[in-house]
């Protein structure tokens, strides 16, 4: 796939990084392709990249570049045919008594206690999904690991808290680009299984995408085989990046 011409993005390197398990599909091995330097990738330039299957995490903008495994897929939600199905309308509705409330990226003690339990309760035997595609061999502790890839961004990047009776009960990072939101990470409440935090947090973005006047809800990967990822099949009509082309 070429990346496009702009200038700016025509200034930049890319080198690919060494294999390490795969963290969608077992028994695999993966490889990242990352965009350098850093300090280069700033809104108008990750806008040209996430166009091209890009991601974020932290201040590194990567895509997977595994040799035999074409599996992760770049998807975004067209927001103006979306209609919700009638479980995503219902899990809406369920939580319409949360508030929201925007804030700058940066670090909060209540945030990184949801995340640690949020971690504990979902992803107890592994790393944190989008951690693993820059996995290092560096062992940081778990609060510069979360510092680091959530906390820190080179783009327009926002927190995005959801309140119940002033309780926090889910956090979204997400990034504006050019043509859409982009959802990078979101972690909630497990305790309560009755629960659709996930869902409901994906119609907010959507929402929150087309009050911007922008056309798309960017959602990562879709990974047909991935329990952790073939969900947003789930979102209609999503476009899909093959061949380098939006289909």
């Amino acid at each position: 796939m070429s990346l496009p011409s702009d200038t700016p993005l025509q200034k930049l390197q890319f080198y690919v990084t060494t294999g390490y398990s795969c963290g969608y599909l077992p028994n695999r091995m993966a490889q990242s392709l990352i965009a350098a330097p850093q300090h280069l990738v700033d809104a108008n330039v990750y806008s040209g990249l996430i166009q091209q299957g890009f991601r974020r995490s932290g201040k590194f903008s990567y895509r997977p570049h595994c040799e035999n495994c074409q599996e992760c897929v770049p998807v975004r939600l067209v927001l103006a045919r979306f209609t919700p199905n009638r479980s995503q309308k219902r899990a809406f509705k369920q939580h319409q008594n949360l508030t929201t409330s925007i804030l700058p990226i940066g670090f909060h003690e209540e945030h990184y206690a949801l995340y640690a339990s949020y971690q504990r309760a979902r992803h107890s035997d592994d790393k944190t999904d989008e951690q693993r595609e820059l996995e290092t061999d560096t062992q940081e502790n778990d609060v510069e690991q979360y510092q680091s890839f959530l906390c820190q961004s080179n783009v327009e990047s926002v927190l995005v808290e959801f309140r119940e009776g002033g309780q926090l009960k889910m956090v979204s990072v997400v990034d504006i680009v050019l043509d859409g939101v982009s959802a990078v990470y979101t972690f909630y409440d497990t305790s309560d299984s009755t629960t659709s935090y996930g869902t409901y947090n994906v119609l907010w973005q959507a929402l929150w995408a087309q009050t911007l006047s922008l056309p798309y809800l960017y959602l990562g990967y879709w990974i047909k085989d991935s329990k952790k990822m073939a969900y947003k099949q789930n979102y209609q009509p999503l476009e899909k990046l093959i061949d380098g082309e939006w289909r």
